[in-house]
């Protein structure tokens, strides 16, 4: 399974961004999609997970409200529109495939995980 990020960049405090992950390989059919973060300095992070499944989200604490996953009718590309943006959003964002169908945060039930995309908030 590859895993393929893009849309990010540099944004002003209060802009959006819209990431994107395509995955491609044997993923099976019954799988979670997630995003997470890492800023300078800091601990690996959850942001957002969604189950191919059923649908169902789980989200960051500190992106309710403001970020959003989706993924296309396929279920083979995960998307995660960030509203609101503020400098502390600043960190690399992965994307990451956990083979069972749970929305987990917990980082260690994904198998596979792209290189990751650059998200800088300027203030």
């Amino acid at each position: 399974v590859q895993l393929v990020e893009s849309g990010g960049g540099l944004v002003q405090t209060g802009g959006s961004l819209r990431l994107s992950c395509a995955a491609s390989g044997h993923t099976g059919t019954s799988y979670a999609m997630g995003w997470f973060r890492q800023g300078p300095g800091k601990e690996r992070e959850f942001v957002a997970a969604l189950s191919k499944r059923d649908g169902s989200t789980n989200y960051g604490e500190s992106v309710k409200g403001r970020f959003v996953v989706s993924r296309d009718n396929a279920g083979k590309t995960l998307y995660l529109q960030m509203n609101m943006l503020q400098p502390e959003d600043t960190a690399v964002y992965y994307c990451a495939l956990n083979p069972s169908p749970f929305a987990t945060s917990d980082a260690q039930r994904y198998r596979y995980w792209g290189r990751g995309t650059q998200v800088t908030v300027s203030s």
